[in-house]
């Protein structure tokens, strides 16, 4: 028995729980492996199946607990907080909403097997205020559901991942330094695309002060909302037009001769920036995001349409 073997053996409990912790509280650090390595070691008969389940889901309930009692008390800070910190914010906001809003509280089920989705779902349940014991229930079933499916490859698979250790083990401690530095390099280039695209409509930012001295004067901006339906539930700046990021090739060519206004709900208005992006790429100049998206417009008191917005471009 090799020694990586011998050290999953002897502590394996620990780096299970571990590693679940880690990953279900929110950093980008993947317990997959760590799993696949259990499951093959439970079929090996090296690990009780029963505690490494056990470990693993326990983990998930305290990390997920965790976040719903947050999303109860704080909602949609917790979220913009969490997007924030995503690797992928342009998608964090508007997607998990609009996968918990089709499927509902039956999301937590599978939310742990879509990366975007998985330590988002339980903020989201607690600020639908979803009952207390519904949550562990379902929250329970896709915790089981996914740490299972990633044990079971592991026990289907032991013969050809032990090998793989092995293989692993030749190389010593080079093995951990590749790997760890493949995963600091993924982090990296999430985190320089998303500055990149960040910084590049920066000086193009359109404030709620300049917006609102448009509007006054008699200018007819057009005005994209691209938050999904049910956000638009709490207001809409007047005038706006309710549009999907996939929608905005449908904008009128007339359009892009004058100037476009985007808004959104995301971390630094990354979804308005993105957008902005793709109407330029259509040879579009005067595009802006909101600074502040609706929020922003809405904290400084301008007048907000309750209705939905006007006209869907779908």
């Amino acid at each position: 028995m090799h020694a990586l073997t011998e050290f999953l053996v002897k502590h394996g409990y620990v780096v299970v729980f571990g590693a679940v912790f880690v990953e279900q509280i929110g950093l980008p650090v993947p317990s997959g492996p760590v799993l696949l390595a259990a499951g093959a070691l439970a079929g090996l008969h090296r690990l009780s199946p029963s505690a490494v389940l056990a470990l693993a889901l326990l983990a998930s309930l305290i990390c997920d607990s965790v976040w719903y009692l947050l999303g109860q008390r704080r909602g949609s800070a917790v979220m913009q907080f969490m997007c924030r910190v995503s690797l992928e914010p342009n998608i964090c906001i508007s997607k998990t909403k609009s996968a918990y809003t089709r499927y509902g509280p039956k999301s937590l089920v599978f939310a742990k097997f879509v990366p975007w989705l998985g330590t988002l779902a339980p903020p989201m349940a607690g600020m639908f205020k979803l009952a207390p014991w519904k949550f562990g229930v379902l929250d329970g079933v896709g915790a089981l559901a996914w740490s299972g499916a990633y044990f079971l490859a592991g026990w289907v698979f032991r013969e050809q991942l032990e090998d793989v250790a092995t293989v692993l083990s030749r190389f010593g401690i080079w093995s951990g330094v590749g790997l760890g530095a493949a995963l600091a390099a993924y982090i990296a280039s999430k985190y320089i695309r998303r500055r990149r695209i960040y910084r590049s409509l920066r000086t193009h930012r359109m404030t709620p002060n300049e917006l609102k001295r448009r509007l006054d004067a008699g200018e007819k901006p057009v005005i994209v909302d691209l938050r999904p339906d049910f956000e638009r539930r709490d207001g809409v700046i007047p005038g706006a037009i309710a549009a999907t990021y996939d929608e905005l090739d449908s904008l009128p060519a007339s359009a892009l001769e004058t100037d476009v206004v985007f808004y959104c709900s995301c971390p630094d208005e990354i979804s308005a920036v993105r957008a902005a992006l793709r109407l330029q790429r259509r040879g579009a100049v005067r595009v802006h995001p909101l600074q502040g998206g609706f929020a922003g417009w809405r904290d400084l008191g301008f007048p907000v349409n309750l209705d939905a917005a006007e006209t869907h471009l779908s």
